[in-house]
């Protein structure tokens, strides 16, 4: 517990390692309008029919097409010849390497998996090449052994702080072990109830009337006895919340899983095939640019049935272009659109929507070290209320169409269980960062206090008693020799 709160407070100012939107938005170049490049019909054909997801990109400075699938497949075909990429090697890899960083580079080979790449978002892309920068920070890059894609980043700050920070606090070197997620759950749950325990214990200790006759309030002397009671009664109260909160994060024995989960496929209707988009990439672009937007990446996306094209620009910034001649590019969807094809998933319902221009308890945004800081919320946003069995809310993103969540009443639990009593997710402390992290330090070290002071009381009980031990053995084996040579 020592290490789990020292480790916690290493997270809230270095997050594990990872790359987000804005980073990867921010070291692509314009998308070529020369020479390029097949329709994303022609891609699908060559991939395979019904992916999920397509998106045209520059990869290793060629244009290129990032499909996936529903069955945790990615692949990647290059958008001038039409060719599947079936092999990344070293010399892509480098390629790729310098499109993001233009800085020389050093390859360290391939892995499956290591310290930094632990997350199962990355699961598609394995195995990984590995390039180091060299540069000041050392940075090394992970490129998508799938498709040469950089798909995540580690500065040398990042690595060393989360040897102490992440690696700590989540227990990864048991990540390995098929128990580590159960070693994880389980010494939780001990620890919860240890800590339950012994605030029991400390409040009966405390004199609330009278003094001892020392004239303290605790009966305890010693530094650490006293302190760990003092501490214990401060502190406890929060420590508790933060380790079941933590046990929480786990989603143990399935607790948050949702039997009943809305099926969103009428909305999204992800009909990709090989008439998607028939109009020339060059058109395409051309009509963005004409608009004073510069795309760096285009997606296409179905909502209810009708096909956007969705570019994003270096900034992240994004706008829409529905398949349609006569459409012009615009920065939002209408509301009426969104909720029309919402309504397509439960007919029979009386959808009750929210148009969100603030944030609030279940829609929020969270600083980029964060575990959540790969995520993009922007406003304003949809909420659309359905009512199924499991009372499902959507959270629709008219920048783009999509399904930003989907929160069933199991997980608007999770967010008061993990989120509100772990991270300290509320939107007034949120929008006072400096106020939020100084109390989590402060808690954090009163949560240390009482852990350390444990220890040390621990250690003292136990040392007599195996002193006593070897004692009465070495008692007992004198008297053996004793009767011996009588």
């Amino acid at each position: 517990m020592a290490t789990w709160f020292f480790s916690g407070v290493v997270m809230l100012f270095v997050g594990y390692p990872k790359l987000t939107p804005a980073e990867h938005f921010a070291h692509l170049p314009a998308l070529a309008t020369n020479d390029c490049c097949i329709g994303p019909g022609k891609a699908i054909e060559a991939a395979g029919p019904m992916p999920s997801a397509v998106r045209l990109t520059t990869v290793a400075g060629q244009p290129r097409y990032i499909l996936d699938y529903s069955s945790n497949v990615r692949v990647a075909i290059d958008a001038r010849s039409g060719l599947r990429i079936d092999k990344v090697d070293k010399e892509a890899a480098l390629a790729s390497a310098a499109q993001f960083a233009q800085l020389p580079s050093d390859y360290r080979g391939t892995v499956q998996e290591d310290a930094w790449t632990r997350s199962r978002g990355l699961d598609r892309d394995r195995p990984l090449h590995v390039v180091q920068l060299e540069e000041p920070e050392a940075r090394l890059l992970y490129i998508s052994g799938q498709t040469g894609a950089v798909v995540r980043d580690a500065n040398h700050t990042e690595r060393v702080w989360n040897w102490v920070g992440s690696w700590l606090h989540w227990l990864y070197p048991f990540r390995d072990s098929p128990w580590w997620a159960q070693i994880v759950i389980y010494l939780s749950l001990t620890a919860t109830l240890m800590a339950l325990l012994g605030q029991v214990v400390g409040i009966m200790r405390w004199r609330f009337s009278k003094p001892y006759r020392s004239g303290s309030r605790s009966p305890y002397q010693s530094f650490s006895s006293r302190w760990h009671h003092i501490g214990g009664l401060l502190f406890g109260t929060l420590a508790i919340a933060w380790i079941f909160s933590g046990l929480m994060s786990m989603r143990p024995w399935g607790i948050f899983d949702s039997p009943n989960r809305l099926d969103v496929s009428s909305y999204r209707a992800p009909n990709f095939d090989s008439e998607t988009d028939a109009d020339p990439i060059t058109e395409t672009v051309a009509r963005f640019q004409a608009s004073g937007f510069e795309p760096v990446e285009l997606h296409w996306q179905f909502i209810g049935g009708t096909r956007y094209r969705v570019a994003y620009d270096r900034a992240g910034e994004s706008r829409i272009l529905p398949e349609s001649m006569e459409a012009q590019v615009i920065k939002q969807l209408p509301s009426i659109t969104l909720e029309r094809a919402a309504r397509t998933i439960r007919p029979q319902d009386v959808l009750e929507v929210q148009w969100l221009d603030t944030y609030d308890f279940y829609y929020f945004s969270r600083s980029e070290q964060s575990m959540y800081g790969a995520y993009r919320k922007r406003l304003p946003m949809l909420r659309v209320r359905f009512q199924d069995p499991a009372a499902t809310w959507l959270h629709l993103d008219p920048y783009t169409g999509a399904v930003i969540e989907q929160l069933d009443r199991r997980q608007r639990t999770e967010r008061w269980l993990f989120n509100l009593l772990h991270s300290w997710d509320w939107l007034p402390l949120l929008e006072r960062p400096w106020l939020r992290e100084g109390l989590i330090v402060l808690f954090s070290l009163g949560g240390l206090l009482i852990s350390l002071t444990g220890i040390v009381l621990a250690w003292r009980r136990l040392r007599p008693r195996r002193k006593s031990v070897i004692t009465n053995a070495e008692t007992a084996r004198a008297a053996t020799v004793d009767q011996g040579q009588q």
